[in-house]
């Protein structure tokens, strides 16, 4: 990561285009701005779900929403929405998640998050552009990606689906966490490791070393984003879901327990998980899937789902 953003030190929002960018949205409602646009012409072929984005980025590849869909028996089923982390290598891991869920009676949808897999502008790698010091890009990224998932959600929605859940890692658990401050229909949202604490994430993420020495260079000091914390922060909300589960790792230095914890605290109901893992590892994933599969197991039954397979309890759950 630090290699990447070192390639492009070079490509950095100053201090007066930021400070632009922030005025111009220090009045804009949550709702405002992330606010929910029509479908322009969607275009459905197979298992892949693609429309003209709403929050266009200049990059013609990164402008067309894409998305992956893993239909269950019944049309109507309940829809789990996975969210990759922030260059995320492989989707192998998501398509046997979503099979998972296809053995519950949900469907699945695996969103290509902006600048990701098929999202991709020519000349970069896989998620460079998510995250870098071009602060105001990565707001309009994370903007993009929860329009572009409440245009899903109401797709769907117009096919007669009426329960969705959510899994987000990292990237994805941020961005998981601002769309579940937009939408009720969520029975569950499951943020594996989420980013929550954005300035922490920016000015002592050890991935983001040199991200930072590219801000200050141009005059950049933490807190100048914290005008446009009420948009972009996970701490600065409530999600409207049934179920929340926020799961930690123990050794993680670039989404601290501490700051889970906190997320926890502010959001009524929620429930913390800890694992002993740090960002990367394998235990995360199925401590969060023994929590949630009570509620695929309840939902089920309105959906003739007979089979129910539980995961094996690893690490410590808290």
């Amino acid at each position: 990561m630090n290699f990447l953003q070192w390639k492009r030190r070079g490509d950095a929002s100053t201090p007066a285009e930021l400070e632009a960018y922030l005025a111009a949205h220090a009045a804009s409602s949550r709702h405002e701005f992330y606010r929910l646009t029509p479908v322009v012409h969607p275009v459905i072929r197979g298992e892949w779900m693609t429309w003209e984005s709403p929050i266009p980025s200049g990059y013609p590849e990164n402008d067309r929403a894409r998305i992956r869909f893993f239909p269950a028996a019944r049309r109507d089923a309940p829809v789990a929405i996975l969210l990759h982390a922030l260059m995320s290598a492989s989707d192998a891991g998501y398509v046997r998640l979503a099979r998972w869920f296809n053995r519950h009676g949900w469907s699945a949808a695996f969103p290509h998050l902006p600048y990701h897999y098929s999202r991709t502008p020519k000349n970069t790698l896989n998620g460079e552009l998510a995250m870098s010091a071009n602060l105001i890009r990565n707001a309009e990224g994370l903007r993009q990606g929860v329009v572009e998932l409440r245009q899903l959600m109401a797709l769907l929605r117009a096919r007669g689906v009426r329960q969705f859940g959510l899994v987000g890692t990292s990237y994805g658990g941020w961005t998981g966490a601002l769309l579940s401050f937009l939408e009720p229909d969520l029975r569950f949202v499951s943020l594996i490791q989420p980013i929550v604490n954005v300035e922490r994430a920016i000015w002592e993420n050890p991935a983001s070393a040199t991200l930072r020495c590219s801000l200050a260079r141009l005059g950049h000091r933490p807190g100048n984003t914290l005008r446009h914390a009420h948009l972009s922060s996970p701490l600065h909300g409530v999600p409207m879901a049934d179920h929340v589960f926020l799961t930690a790792g123990e050794f993680d230095r670039v989404a601290p327990p501490a700051d889970l914890e906190a997320a926890a605290a502010a959001w009524p109901g929620a429930r913390l998980l800890q694992v002993r893992q740090g960002h990367f590892g394998y235990r995360a994933l199925p401590a969060a899937l023994q929590a949630i599969t009570p509620l695929l197991a309840s939902s089920g039954r309105l959906f003739n789902n007979s089979c129910i397979e539980r995961p094996t309890p690893v690490g410590s759950v808290a």
